[in-house]
């Protein structure tokens, strides 16, 4: 999935990249070398610009009203159902905590940077 998603960027930025030639080339003996340029630099910051303001426009949070408060955040859900479930939430962290376990003893490298991490010996004080 990720290799997909790297050739997918990939192929865009070569698309731009083409896409700016060729404006170049046909602006270049209209208006000239630099104004072509000029030109081709505008054109893909407006481009930018266009769609920076259409990814923060449906990316930007609601504001809650006057009176409302803002809805709980992710820690704090997860303290409120460990108090309404406190066997649940305990099963979850168990399974979590094996979870963990068996990654660390199935990756000898993961297990030794936990194990060095806790040994070391605190870093000298600052000058």
């Amino acid at each position: 999935m990720l290799a997909a998603i790297a050739a997918i960027a990939a192929a865009a930025a070569v698309c731009v990249v083409a896409v700016a030639f060729a404006i170049y080339a046909a602006l270049r003996d209209l208006i000239g070398p630099a104004w072509a340029a000029a030109a081709v630099a505008g054109i893909v910051a407006l481009l930018a610009v266009i769609v920076a303001l259409l990814a923060f426009r449906k990316a930007a949070p609601k504001a809650p009203r006057r009176g409302e408060e803002p809805p709980p955040s992710l820690i704090a859900k997860a303290f409120d159902f460990g108090r309404e479930r406190p066997v649940v939430a305990a099963g979850i962290a168990t399974a979590g905590l094996a979870a963990a376990v068996t990654v660390a003893l199935k990756n000898p490298k993961v297990l030794t940077a936990i194990i060095a991490g806790f040994l070391a010996p605190p870093p000298p004080p600052r000058r």
